[in-house]
């Protein structure tokens, strides 16, 4: 998208411009689904950028009704919208008009995935949900916590196998959504830091088991392991460090048969070449 089509989607007013920005958007109007359709096949064909403004300014009014929905968290609500601005934006870039659907029954889903990244990055100071299903507890408990109030064992046994976690891991986000956070070191402007009266976590948490020199000497180690390590697989031909680095090092591990597949061998060749590689790998190690 251009640097104009960005600024449409950043130029959500902070404090009491908003209501402006919000009345100012509900007063663009609406497109048909004959008007949509054109727009979308013009940006989709041609890349025509006047195509995905209007289709963007046309769906403002839709963020910001899914942006209120998220008023709960305590996030300002500008931000909140400038972040599903972003989603809408990209939703408008991967429309696809001879699916058949409405650009915003697709748009839905982007909008919503970048607020939730907002949320989860500004929420708490301490990360509450770092997996897709702690995510879909988070939001999910939320909803559910304001209808309830609090939670019964069996109720907690429901959300479990509701979203497929376990109970612990329901009671566990259900205690740190309920806690305040506390800040680790009192700011500049505390009044008990500036007369030099200090009782943040910061001033009393000691851990005994800290010993420095070691720690550093289990840095040095491991680097230099690694380094080692590195080296070790550059010995190897190209396709046996592609088969090491895509079944034990890469983020979302291959199967045997993906590999397989890939360099049109048998599964079991590429377990073979596996090991042979993981034998000169222990062999450089050692």
């Amino acid at each position: 998208m251009s640097t104009e089509l960005q600024s449409v989607a950043l130029s959500v007013p902070q404090g009491g411009g908003l209501e402006g920005y919000i009345q100012s958007v509900n007063r663009i109007p609406m497109l048909s689904a004959e008007r949509e359709k054109e727009l979308a096949h013009k940006l989709h064909d041609e890349g025509d950028l006047s195509s995905a403004k209007e289709l963007i300014m046309s769906h403002l009014r839709f963020v910001v009704h899914v942006a209120r929905s998220y008023s709960g968290y305590g996030l300002p609500q500008a931000d909140l919208i400038q972040e599903g601005n972003i989603g809408l934006m990209k939703a408008v870039k991967r429309f696809d008009p001879s699916v058949g659907v409405r650009l915003v029954s697709f748009a839905v889903h982007w909008i919503k995935a970048e607020i939730h990244e907002y949320v989860l990055r500004n929420w708490r100071v301490v990360k509450v949900a770092t997996t897709k299903a702690q995510r879909k507890l988070f939001f999910n408990l939320r909803k559910m916590k304001k209808r309830l109030g609090w939670f019964s064992q069996d109720e907690v046994n429901t959300v479990a196998d509701e979203l497929g976690v376990s109970p612990s891991e329901v009671m566990e986000m259900e205690a740190r959504m309920s806690a305040h956070d506390q800040a680790f070191e009192l700011s500049s402007d505390d009044d008990d830091a500036r007369e030099g009266q200090n009782y943040s976590p910061a001033m009393y948490l000691e851990d005994k088991r800290s010993d420095l020199a070691q720690e550093i000497e289990q840095e040095d180690y491991e680097q230099y392991n690694q380094t080692r390590l590195l080296g070790a697989l550059k010995a190897l031909d190209e396709r046996s460090q592609d088969i090491v680095q895509s079944r034990w090092l890469g983020d979302n591990k291959a199967t045997l048969q993906d590999l397989a597949e890939k360099y049109q061998v048998s599964a079991e060749r590429v377990r073979q070449l596996e090991q042979n590689a993981m034998k000169k790998l222990r062999s450089a190690m050692s």
